[in-house]
């Protein structure tokens, strides 16, 4: 009997011997823990938009004026000033090669910009950086005008309710003689010219042009002559912007 006793002792020891070990982990390797995925960083999508803009509004015979606009902001686009600069041929300005004028912009993101110094009657490129950051965008061509050869300015001397008359000077500004000129304008209104004399008027619709008469057209240099005409309108304009040319 005492032996049975003593046999189931020493069996629950060695069970508690072992539940002890396990429990504690002593002599066991712990569980790793689970691997940890790094978060990507996120990629940004740049909309397929251009993030510059321009377009030629104006010129003159040494300058063109160009007028921009930014879309985007960086990573996609950029922040202002930006720099347009001008080429002397579409190849120039896809390889960004022999750049012949520039002008910067100011702290607006939509703007324009004035380039000065370019050769009369001439086709350039154009493209726009920022922040060393060159835009793909190629704009042009673009032609500068042609040397003025004359002036042109008109008086509106009498009116009345339904129109009035007007008196236009050409004056040749040119180193040599004048051979033939021609002056054209834009209405502001409901302007129409009743009657004309010593000019010849040319067909057209949006833009009203006239050229001189057989006896007129040869000017000396600081040379001038006069035409005038007779316009029905609803209102008297404050002025007619004229444009003068061979």
């Amino acid at each position: 009997m005492l032996r049975q006793i003593a046999v189931a002792l020493t069996a629950a020891t060695l069970s508690l011997s072992g539940w002890v070990v396990a429990g504690s982990g002593v002599g066991t390797s712990p569980a790793p823990f689970p691997a940890t995925t790094p978060t990507p960083t996120p990629t940004v999508a740049c909309p397929p938009a251009l993030p510059i803009t321009g377009l030629v509004t104006s010129a003159t015979d040494t300058s063109l004026t160009i007028s921009y606009s930014m879309l985007l902001t960086p990573p996609c686009g950029y922040h202002p000033p930006i720099t347009v600069t001008l080429f002397a041929s579409r190849a120039d300005a896809e390889q960004w090669r022999d750049p012949v004028a520039e002008a910067q912009s100011g702290p607006e993101r939509s703007g324009k910009m004035t380039v000065d110094g370019l050769s009369a009657d001439t086709t350039y490129w154009f493209r726009f950086a920022a922040a060393e950051r060159r835009d793909p965008y190629v704009g042009g061509p673009a032609r500068t005008l042609p040397t003025s050869t004359c002036e042109a300015s008109a008086v509106i001397g009498s009116s009345w309710n339904g129109g009035f008359v007007a008196t236009i000077t050409v004056r040749n500004v040119a180193a040599g003689t004048l051979d033939g000129w021609r002056v054209s304008w834009r209405w502001p209104g409901d302007e129409r010219i009743q009657s004309l004399w010593g000019a010849v008027a040319e067909p057209g619709a949006d833009v009203v042009a006239v050229r001189n008469a057989p006896y007129n057209g040869t000017l000396e240099p600081s040379g001038s002559t006069t035409f005038g005409m007779l316009v029905t309108s609803g209102a008297t304009p404050d002025r007619i912007a004229l444009t003068c040319g061979p």
